[in-house]
């Protein structure tokens, strides 16, 4: 059919405008439109008696419109598009996907009018033509397109990516990048890039010789002026220089020249990307007799990150013990901050597990405390120990019951935490050490209903398993543990963990005890009531089959199941107590279901 002519005819019945004619063929021969508000859609009909055009979009299918209306709120998408091409052949495009990554990217640039961000490019792909782990098919492809010679793609994520007909070298592009370049910061992003695709230059040695020279006198320009960039060019020139091949520059600058500047060396680090600590550290140890008490000197006044990288420094280089004796000292005096305290608590390795405790939760909010009067100051460490509902655990877990009280009051005093916060955090102390409950409720003495009636004699053997675990298991464990660490790496010592996991149970049994023991009130069970079932009454039962059995109800550490002696706190006996010769008893443990009548009561004295 030739629509143009049928459209002539349209015109001359004033059904539609002259204007209107083109954006109808060419919806009628493109067969793909898009719609400001229902998106992409498929023309199935174009019919010029009736005036009509028909239209699948995803949302409304069948859709008629008048072709006047068409003409003015469509738009004709060509058959080549990536939009049409994904609804006529999917499986073709994610074949292509899977094999030619840059006839993909260059058919969704076309359709972009040659240029698309890569977030355009994600948005048209995913998951419709890649639905599996774009991000690596997208590092493929952008290198790809770096060597191929028709793509520019910039370094920054957000400008645009462009298609260009004319070739260009990944070589060429690069160093003209390079010419162009306002500064040295700006000169180092191309640098990068050079780097980063050294393999793909085509005459590596050709780009060494323009750039290295370049780089060498602006370098020698800020060696005063700019150490943390005059620091990263070497670098970025040295890397630069080993992936082509490149001899050195006689009489070039080198990191040494930056040391011998004397910078500050905490600024100096801070300013340089995170990437590049680590190299900056080793160079300023190659170039300083004093780097120890140099670095050691600032693990107190950098971020949390470059923290990490100073104690790895220092720790390869031999000093551990001195790393550690310091870090000691920060937490004992109090004067850590809170960014090296944000370190210690992520990194919770064996390595310092010595100075791991209580203490450095009480460094913690002082810490914070100290930070309240600098606006300048994050809440990245209060933060993180709301977050880690391990930490207070792991630091508090050991320790006396006594140090455990002395730190919950102060948190409970910190201004620090909210209220809801502080009872989140003195909720993980008390799961540690049930014993400060009392404290925390703010109860000044132990209510009668939490007291433990014990035998003197259970009371006596408990007091014993006490002193035996503190005067003989507890210290025989620190001393397995300081054997253990004695062999070196505790990254890899399991005799080191094995010792750290014992000492974590014997001190949760001695928490326990102490708890047990605070509560605990001897008696001799001397004239029980026998009017009611109660503590020192021995009860004869008789259940709904006719059997008779009889319990003796003792104290809460005297139950001896076989001699058919119960602790009081016992499901059975609680449901006896208070009862009378002559009730019935309805008992119901887990699926058992018993009823009981209670024939006697007499008084009992403990074996």
């Amino acid at each position: 059919m030739n629509f143009k002519e049928e459209f002539e005819k349209l015109v001359a019945t004033g059904k539609i405008t002259r204007a209107q004619i083109e954006p109808l063929v060419q919806l009628a021969t493109h067969g793909y439109c898009s719609h400001r508000s229902w998106g992409f859609g498929k023309v199935t009909a174009v019919d010029a008696v009736l005036g009509r055009v028909v239209i699948d979009f995803q949302s409304k299918k069948g859709h008629g419109m008048d072709l006047s209306f068409a003409a003015s709120s469509l738009t004709a998408i060509p058959k080549d598009h990536i939009l049409a091409r994904k609804s006529a052949d999917i499986a073709g495009l994610r074949q292509m996907a899977a094999l030619h990554h840059i006839d993909l990217i260059r058919v969704v640039l076309q359709s972009h009018g040659g240029r698309a961000t890569a977030d355009q490019i994600q948005q048209v792909l995913v998951p419709d033509v890649i639905a599996d782990d774009y991000k690596k098919w997208w590092e493929v492809a952008k290198r790809e397109m770096k060597t191929n010679g028709h793509f520019l793609v910039p370094s920054k994520k957000t400008d645009v990516i462009v298609l260009q007909e004319a070739e260009t070298t990944l070589q060429d592009r690069l160093l003209s990048d390079f010419r162009a370049a306002k500064g040295l910061k700006a000169k180092l992003t191309v640098t990068h890039e050079l780097v980063k695709s050294a393999h793909d230059l085509s005459d590596k040695k050709a780009a060494a010789a323009e750039v290295l020279p370049v780089l060498n006198a602006d370098i020698a320009s800020h060696l005063r002026t700019q150490q943390p960039l005059a620091l990263e060019a070497i670098f970025a020139r040295d890397d630069l220089r080993h992936g082509t091949g490149a001899a050195a520059i006689e009489g070039e600058p080198t990191a040494k020249g930056v040391w011998s500047q004397n910078p500050r060396l905490n600024q100096l680090l801070e300013e340089i990307a995170a990437a590049k600590h680590r190299r900056a550290l080793l160079s300023f140890q190659e170039s300083s007799p004093i780097w120890f008490e140099a670095v050691i000197g600032i693990v107190n006044n950098v971020s949390a990150k470059l923290c990490h990288e100073c104690v790895q420094v220092l720790a390869q280089g031999g000093h551990l013990e001195r790393v550690r004796d310091a870090l000691g000292r920060l937490i004992s005096q109090h004067q850590a901050s809170s960014e090296l305290l944000l370190w210690i608590a992520k990194e919770r390795s064996d390595t310092f597990a010595d100075i791991l405790g209580p203490e450095v939760f009480r460094a913690m909010i002082t810490a914070m405390e100290r930070d309240a009067f600098n606006e300048k100051k994050s809440n990245r460490l209060r933060d993180f120990i709301l977050g880690d509902m391990e930490l207070i655990g792991d630091l508090v877990g050991s320790a006396d019951i006594d140090v455990i009280k002395d730190l919950t009051r102060a948190l409970q005093l910190s201004p620090s935490f909210d209220d809801m916060d502080k009872r989140s955090l003195l909720a993980r102390i008390v799961k540690a050490h049930p014993a400060v409950q009392s404290l925390i409720s703010g109860e000044q003495h132990i209510k009668q209903d939490t007291a433990l009636i014990v035998s003197w004699a259970s009371l006596g053997r408990r007091k014993i398993e006490y002193e035996e675990m503190v005067k003989v298991q507890i210290p025989a464990n620190s001393k397995d543990i300081a054997i253990a660490r004695s062999y070196g790496d505790l990254r890899e010592n399991h005799e080191y963990k094995a010792a750290k996991e014992t000492q974590k149970v014997l001190m949760r049994r001695k928490s326990e005890l102490e708890d047990q023991l605070g509560r605990a009130r001897g008696t001799d069970f001397a004239n029980p009531k026998t009017d009611v079932v109660g503590i020192a009454t021995t009860v004869t039962v008789r259940d709904s089959a006719g059997l008779r059995e009889t319990y003796t109800l003792l104290g809460a550490w005297d139950g001896d199941p076989d001699r058919g002696i119960l602790s009081y706190l016992t499901p059975l006996a609680q449901a006896l107590m208070g009862r009378a010769a002559g009730e019935t008893v309805d008992f119901e443990m887990g699926d058992t279901k018993k009823r009981f009548h209670i024939e006697s009561i007499v008084g009992a004295t403990p074996a």
